[in-house]
């Protein structure tokens, strides 16, 4: 299983290569006033506005910085009720991608986070999945994917 490999902290996370649509250089984003803090603003992609989520943030830690290798990483996230939206993740320290032998990961024992999954070792250290399908709460969900209304 091929992954994109990222660190939240100190340590290293990965996403499913097959979510991903794009990696893309950290820019600027749009604030959205009231927003809670793992939102970390709007991106303009081609005309679209896309929501762009804080990895760090929403994994209770201080926001992102910004590093050489901090990215956007735009993935397709599937909501419960199978619509798919674009949606950014602020990620620090970018690495690239990894192999992972699915038959190498086993749960992690705690799961404090509903996002985080399985882990593996290799000779870094540990990589631990990010469940995208997990990664937002309803109430977030909710604020980021509103319905769109037919005009008046």
């Amino acid at each position: 299983m091929k992954l994109l490999v990222f660190h939240i902290g100190d340590d290293r996370y990965g996403l499913r290569l097959a979510a991903v649509r794009r990696v893309l250089p950290l820019m600027e984003l749009k604030r959205i006033p009231l927003a809670p803090p793992a939102v970390a603003g709007l991106m303009n992609l081609h005309g679209d506005s896309v929501p762009v989520i804080d990895l760090p943030c929403i994994s209770g830690l201080p926001p992102a910085r910004a590093h050489f290798d901090t990215r956007i990483v735009l993935v397709d996230y599937a909501a419960p009720d199978g619509a798919v939206h674009a949606l950014g993740l602020l990620a620090e320290r970018v690495t690239g991608m990894q192999d992972i032998d699915p038959a190498a990961l086993s749960a992690p024992g705690v799961r404090a986070a509903p996002f985080l999954g399985d882990v593996a070792g290799d000779a870094h250290g540990m990589v631990q999945l990010v469940e995208l399908d997990q990664l937002l709460p309803e109430s977030l969900r909710a604020l980021l994917f509103q319905p769109e209304h037919a005009p008046s």
